[in-house]
């Protein structure tokens, strides 16, 4: 049987530490190619380059690796990995970080490392978002090692449903090693966004985006919480939006 072949992605880029690491890991698992941006991408959501062109080339960071830089988002890094590195075998496997800064919440809409994910999902490739809620670029991930490995294993192992992709988020490191690992619901929150007005040396006006992290939701089974109070928090996800609790309401509701 050959060995598991493993795609690896991000949104911080194909030098980033994150990303090193879980191709370190990956390597136990399985034969492992590389696709990933060549600069930050962080905060793209799913946008794909659609207006300017695309570039890909190969990248030797990593010894022994096949490895490619892409000009584009995630999103596009999946697809072009799809269609033209990865042309003759389909990954069994899609891992997209190690973030670096929290992935929870209403985050998971904004988020590059997701749009991986979830891109690999839209695939059917059974695929996983890991991100550690640290933002410093010195954060050190060894506490989530073998947490990583015992998720991407279950994946391997079992798959996932079709047209689901996994969004992990890990707490920052403690003095206290993470408790285990919980299956959680999205939180319920929002960012309140201030934007911070500023005059440049000719006059013109510009913003910086700033704000708080308003969460709306108390439970006990939700992401934040479980990060919160040193869990690893697993919560499954879905690219269909549909609203399906809304459907019946409009269609007695509106007069149409």
């Amino acid at each position: 049987m050959p060995k598991p072949l493993i795609l690896i992605s991000n949104d911080d880029g194909i030098n980033s530490g994150g990303l090193r690491l879980l191709v370190e890991l990956m390597q136990q698992l399985g034969d492992v190619i590389v696709v990933a941006p060549d600069s930050p991408q962080s905060g793209m959501g799913h946008a794909i380059t659609i207006g300017n062109t695309l570039r890909l080339s190969e990248s030797h960071v990593f010894d022994g690796i096949k490895a490619y830089q892409c000009s584009g988002t995630p999103a596009d890094c999946v697809k072009i990995a799809k269609g033209f590195a990865m042309k003759e075998r389909k990954p069994d496997l899609l891992v997209s970080g190690i973030n670096h800064g929290s992935n929870t919440s209403i985050s998971v809409i904004y988020s590059g490392t997701m749009s991986a994910a979830l891109e690999g999902a839209i695939e059917d490739i059974p695929s996983i978002g890991f991100s550690v809620c640290d933002y410093s670029l010195e954060a050190d991930f060894s506490h989530v090692k073998d947490h990583v490995l015992t998720i991407a294993k279950q994946v391997l192992k079992t798959g996932l449903p079709k047209g689901v992709a996994l969004n992990v988020n890990f707490p920052a490191m403690q003095e206290e090693p993470i408790k285990g690992i919980k299956i959680c619901r999205q939180t319920r929150a929002k960012w309140q966004e201030e934007f911070d007005r500023r005059i440049d040396p000719a006059g013109r006006q510009y913003f910086w985006l700033a704000g708080s992290f308003v969460n709306q939701d108390k439970g006990e089974d939700i992401d934040e919480w479980a990060v919160k109070n040193n869990y690893a928090a697993v919560v499954p996800v879905s690219f269909d939006l549909t609203a399906y609790h809304a459907i019946g309401i409009l269609n007695k509701e509106w007069d149409i």
